[in-house]
């Protein structure tokens, strides 16, 4: 066999083609194993950064949510007390707590109680709930010409007979009738 010049230098060039080739592959293998740990470990890192910035942000849309729930509360506590006060009830807070669970916002955002004809204006059914208890409204003045104020005064002092008052009375008994005069009328004498 004859060898030839040409076709062993192409072999050669091929072998040596071949042989770059690998030595690359060889060092880009060496590359990437060295540097793969600290690619990984940046991964990584980003990984528990990224699921670190979902939590937190989890955690603030359940802070706003029970934000806007606790301020709509309020407004509707707010909104069914104004009304109570408005109505002229007195012992405010059993009325709040006797209502509070019958009343609920309508997805128009208006508020409203839920009554025996279905669902009325919050105005309408405290109107209706105060009407129906009556003893929620301050007690009626039952007093009128000639009935004593009872529980004004605890002075033990006898009572002032009309007939008793008289020209010339004594120092003493002047003061005394002043002084209860000052009492039943609600002023303060010296």
């Amino acid at each position: 066999m004859n060898s030839n010049p040409e076709s062993e230098s192409q072999n050669t060039a091929g072998d040596l083609k071949k042989l770059v080739h690998e030595v690359f592959e060889e060092y880009h293998n060496v590359q990437t194993k060295r540097t793969e740990p600290a690619y990984k470990a940046e991964l990584e890192e980003e990984r528990r950064k990224r699921e670190s910035m979902e939590k937190r942000l989890n955690e603030l849309v359940d802070e706003n949510r029970r934000s806007k729930a606790k301020a709509e509360s309020m407004e509707r506590e707010s909104l069914i007390r104004n009304e109570l006060q408005r109505l002229g009830v007195a012992k405010l807070d059993l009325a709040f707590r006797a209502v509070k669970d019958d009343i609920h916002r309508d997805n128009d955002g208006s508020l409203h109680g839920r009554g025996t004809d279905g669902n009325v204006s919050l105005q309408e059914f405290l109107r209706k709930f105060v009407d129906e208890n009556p003893e929620l409204l301050p007690a009626r003045n039952l007093g009128g010409s000639g009935t004593s104020s009872g529980g004004r005064g605890s002075q033990s002092s006898p009572g002032i007979d009309l007939d008793s008052i008289r020209p010339g009375m004594s120092k003493e008994d002047l003061a005394r009738v002043r002084k209860e005069i000052a009492r039943v009328a609600g002023l303060m004498v010296d």
